[in-house]
């Protein structure tokens, strides 16, 4: 009976050790998200310009951008190209000097995340550096869903 039972402990052992290397080399292969990549450098890049057809270029035909803050769970849901549009130009009206520093990037299949440090000043002076991340959804190799999260200063 042991002797199955480590038989069996040696099998499960050997398969979750296979898929696992499979796994990390599907995300390890070069360049088989090296497109992603760029657009997401883009991304960021058009961030620091404050350049919102930047942005749109790198968003999907239908896409949204959930806001770190709001009333409700998922911060504010802006719904499609023209909402989305809305509320970048808002993030530079409120913050004019605006900066994502050192962005980093990884993707996953279908997602990816930035992380970044913002500073910004508020109209009234208010001077924020957070550390903060994007959490995205991509299709057709562009940013269907945009999911804002950063830390909150007291």
């Amino acid at each position: 009976m042991k002797r199955r039972q480590l038989l069996a402990g040696a099998v499960v052992g050997l398969v979750a050790t296979l898929a696992a290397k499979r796994l990390r080399a599907s995300f390890d292969e070069p360049g088989s998200h090296a497109a992603t990549l760029t657009m997401l450098d883009r991304f960021a890049a058009a961030w620091n310009a404050h350049d919102v057809d930047g942005l749109m270029a790198c968003m999907a035909p239908e896409c949204a951008f959930e806001t770190a803050a709001g009333k409700d769970v998922n911060g504010t849901r802006h719904a499609g190209r023209d909402a989305v549009r809305r509320a970048y130009a808002a993030v530079f009206d409120t913050y004019a000097d605006a900066r994502w520093n050192h962005p980093a990037h990884f993707v996953a299949g279908d997602r990816a995340v930035s992380e970044w440090t913002f500073t910004g000043t508020t109209k009234d002076g208010t001077k924020i550096e957070v550390n903060g991340c994007d959490v995205f959804t991509l299709q057709g190799g562009k940013i269907a869903l945009k999911n804002s999260y950063r830390k909150q200063r007291g």
